[in-house]
């Protein structure tokens, strides 16, 4: 197919921009306290923030002039090369282990997490992978169950770390790029049984994970056992009314609320600027999908259009998940807003998935074009 350039969605790019300056802001008040306690300054927290969007940009723009077409031939090399690190993270050494779980990986002062960067590298290698597939896909031995299997690999790694709420999101993003790829709705439905069992075995086997699903069914039943995250999301949430108690004028983020800085943070949002507020911070998320989804729909060719459906799902899901979660209208999980929650590892990669968003956008084919 004929393509043509033209100017990137320098609106999705400025849309993005101002939300992670908005995370700064918000990052620089919500772990107040915490970096105070640990540090000795207020500003520890929002310090590295700044810094990893300083890096973050820089890489967002050299991703932008990389040709999209490029990370179709790494894909393979770059997707293993991830799979090596989610299982380096056991290592002695240079793993890294906090509150049980092994998702770090740390070489002196620097400590990343590889299921963020699986993230991206997955959904490269799955855009690849399908395209070639072409009608295949439907097919259920040669495309399904393929998949299936893929699926199962990478959930065994991740859920060895264990990191439930990453898998969440690299599934439910995988699932959106095999639907547009041309997967069956039989097939589906197929993996969306075999994922419930899958799921059952996985709380029976860890009864934390039934515990969590229970206090989401009643969250004043433990409201100072496994229940008390939530509950003070809910504290905090509740406690802003329409117009909030005023920037800085958080009561939860003072010990009370754990990760208030990081996958807490839409709490916090929404205790300080209110209920009218925070619903914004949703309304630019809602705008970014509709943004990406003209950027899928314009897209020159196949794995342009599957790897573009699979950066702007990953980015509005996972939004998505963490919001709903801190609202408890699904069980809590342990993912970062994107561009907003502090975390240099997730916004770095978020931002050179948001590059190779805007070199797509560049071009569009000819028939569809704007």
């Amino acid at each position: 197919m004929n393509k043509s350039r033209s100017k990137p969605d320098l609106i999705f790019a400025l849309t993005v921009f101002l939300l992670c300056l908005f995370g700064v802001v918000m990052i620089s008040s919500a772990s107040i306290v915490t970096s105070q306690e640990r540090f000795g300054t207020n500003y520890y927290y929002a310090t590295h923030q700044l810094i990893s969007l300083v890096v973050g940009l820089i890489m967002m723009v050299g991703a932008y002039f990389i040709d999209y077409r490029f990370w179709k031939k790494i894909s393979l090399t770059m997707f293993l090369a991830t799979l090596v690190l989610l299982i380096a993270v056991f290592l002695p050494g240079i793993g890294k282990e906090f509150g049980g779980a092994h998702r770090w990986l740390g070489f002196g002062s620097a400590v990343f997490q590889p299921s963020e960067i699986v993230k991206l590298t997955f959904i490269i290698y799955l855009a690849s992978w399908l395209e070639k597939k072409g009608d295949q896909v439907g097919n259920f031995a040669t495309g399904f169950v393929p998949f299936a299997f893929l699926m199962l690999v990478l959930g065994f790694l991740i859920m060895s770390q264990p990191d439930l709420g990453t898998l969440s999101v690299i599934l439910g993003t995988a699932v959106v790029i095999f639907f547009v790829a041309g997967a069956r709705w039989t097939h589906l439905t197929i993996g969306g049984v075999s994922l419930l069992v899958l799921v059952g075995i996985l709380i029976k086997i860890e009864p934390y994970r039934l515990q969590r699903f229970l206090v989401f069914l009643n969250p004043n039943d433990q409201s100072l056992g496994a229940a008390y995250h939530i509950n003070q999301a809910l504290i905090a949430v509740g406690s802003g009314g329409l117009w909030g108690l005023g920037f800085g004028q958080s009561k939860q983020k003072y010990l009370y609320l754990p990760q208030a800085y990081s996958d807490s943070i839409f709490a916090i949002i929404a205790e300080e600027l209110g209920f009218i507020r925070a619903s914004l911070v949703i309304v630019v998320f809602i705008f970014l999908a509709v943004r990406g989804r003209r950027i899928i729909q314009n897209a020159p060719d196949t794995f342009s259009r599957l790897l573009a459906t699979g950066i702007v799902t990953w980015i509005v899901l996972q939004a998505f998940i963490n919001i709903a979660a801190m609202l408890s209208l699904i069980p809590l999980t342990g993912v970062p807003l994107p561009f907003i929650s502090y975390g240099g590892s997730s916004l770095i990669v978020t931002l050179i998935a948001v590059g190779i968003l805007l070199n797509i956008s560049k071009y569009s084919s000819q028939s569809t074009r704007i």
